[in-house]
């Protein structure tokens, strides 16, 4: 019985507590109070045989037993076994919080995320896990712990199968196959599926970062994201591939990389039917079909479709390059630039054409690599109508037409169109060739030069001529044999005016 419903002082509350005094408007409600006193719990279960003081309490106890969903939400129809889960529930759609911290003065909508939440200005984790000793400040964070020592998954999905630890997890999850989306943004109107989502979203709109790394001071706005930083600083990579025998800092990157042994790629648009490995995959394909840029930013104004993207991009205007190679010192502005980096080192070359079974180092190179088997040049210039294979090609072709040059030699000046220009020029300088060839030895300053110069041994030439069939090792010679087929004689000589099909003369 809630003790609102109850009255200390009224005129037609005739029925009085002999031991505490509280009134009560009828005989009924008062018998149900005084269980309270004499621990009289006269309702059984007859299924576990476990007491209650009320009748109600009973009923909503069995349908533990029966799976029975006795209580319906009449806003949105979920139901509930227990009249309390209902109750909680609802407070989903009226964002009613009537329970507040009085040291923070942060509200709640459950009286137990309360109790909880107060553990954190206390200090306290009374819940402590008996097989390792790691201590927890709510109950069900340690029921969830435990967990991992067992295996266990106790909450399953009815429509897919998939099992979770959390039932809170399986109440997540169950949003994708519902479409349910009832935590809503009261600034942008966006909508998400969890609460934690949503807080997160919040971050951008006020650009605070809560999260902060007590080793170098960097800033994050989530929780997970500091914690995925810290073991940059550490060096722990617990998660091993049972494939290749790689480590991973954190179970996703596991997960994310596993993919490429098994080829699976769960997540499909539902627009153009492309498939992905990973749902943020998908979500970041989806932009191309919606041109949504969400992300600004505040120093030159640019957006951008993810919030990835931007905060790379900040990194241009602070020169902060934060990845650094543990070999040979290199820095790099992303991590994913490292991680490819560092195959230079290993020769490692993860991806694999499956048409022809070519073997590259990064991802991208593969995805550029199909087009020569497809043809497909996606991206088209709005200028001059040029087409492109790749998105980033179309983005330095466009600086011709602009004349724009945003990279610049600290060295002696030089300004350059394309940041891989400049990285190629700098070795000019340095006297730098990296790039080693693995069966003469020879050396390059770029990986394209390597790369062309392996077909020498090789024998490859990967690029033909679909007028004639001719085959040739580089794309600049391919260009130079199709003006023999157009007679197109690009190159001219600058004292008497003669032109040449070829930049050699021929």
């Amino acid at each position: 019985m809630d003790p609102q419903e109850m009255t200390e002082e009224s005129e037609d509350s005739s029925y009085q507590c002999d031991i505490c005094k509280m009134s009560f408007s009828n005989q009924e409600t008062l018998t149900v109070h005084e269980c309270i006193h004499s621990d009289g719990k006269e309702y059984h279960c007859d299924v576990c045989g476990e007491s209650f003081s009320e009748n109600d309490s009973l009923i909503s106890h069995k349908y533990i037993h029966t799976g029975e969903k006795g209580y319906r939400c009449d806003v949105c129809g979920k139901s509930f076994s227990s009249r309390g889960n209902l109750a909680n529930h609802k407070r989903t759609h009226t964002g009613e919080k009537p329970y507040d911290c009085d040291i923070c003065g942060k509200s709640f909508s459950q009286k137990c995320n309360l109790t909880s939440h107060k553990h954190i200005h206390l200090g306290e984790k009374p819940y402590q896990c008996d097989t390792c000793g790691k201590s927890f400040v709510q109950k069900i964070q340690l029921t969830s712990h435990k967990y991992s020592h067992t295996g266990e998954h106790p909450y399953q999905c009815d429509i897919c199968g998939r099992s979770f630890s959390r039932k809170s997890h399986l109440a997540c999850h169950e949003y994708i196959h519902t479409g349910e989306r009832p935590h809503h943004c009261d600034i942008c109107g966006k909508s998400f599926s969890q609460s934690s989502t949503l807080a997160t979203h919040k971050l951008l709109h006020t650009h605070e970062k809560t999260h902060h790394c007590d080793i170098c001071g960097k800033s994050f706005f989530q929780k997970s994201g500091l914690i995925y930083h810290k073991s940059v600083h550490a060096g722990v990579k617990p998660y091993n591939c049972d494939f290749c025998g790689k480590s991973f800092p954190q179970m996703r990157g596991l997960t994310y990389h596993m993919s490429i042994h098994t080829g699976e790629k769960p997540y499909e648009c539902d627009i153009c039917g492309k498939s992905f490995s990973q749902k943020s995959g998908l979500a970041d394909h989806k932009s191309i079909h919606t041109g949504d840029k969400p992300y600004q930013c505040h120093i030159c104004g640019e957006f951008f479709t993810h919030r990835s993207s931007l905060n790379s991009h900040k990194y241009i205007h602070s020169g902060e390059m934060p990845y650094h190679c543990d070999i040979c010192g290199k820095a790099f502005i992303h991590l994913g630039n490292l991680t490819t980096h560092k195959y230079i080192h290993t020769n490692e070359k993860p991806y694999l054409c499956d048409v022809c079974g070519k073997l590259f180092s990064q991802k991208t190179g593969l995805t550029t690599h199909k087009y020569t088997h497809t043809g497909e040049k996606r991206f088209e210039c709005e200028i001059c109508g040029r087409l492109f294979s790749q998105n980033n090609k179309l983005k330095y072709h466009k600086n011709i037409h602009s004349g724009e040059k945003p990279y610049h030699c600290d060295i002696c000046g030089k300004s350059f169109s394309q940041s891989g220009n400049l990285s190629k020029h700098i070795h000019i300088h340095t006297g730098e060739k990296p790039y080693g060839c693995d069966i003469c030895g020879k050396a390059f300053s770029q990986i394209g030069s390597l790369t062309m110069h392996k077909r020498i041994h090789t024998g490859e030439k990967p690029y033909h001529c679909d007028i004639c069939g001719k085959y040739f090792s580089q794309t600049c010679n391919l260009a130079s044999h199709k003006c023999i087929h157009t007679g197109e004689k690009p190159y001219s000589c600058e004292i008497c005016g003669k032109s040449f099909s070829q930049s050699g003369g021929a």
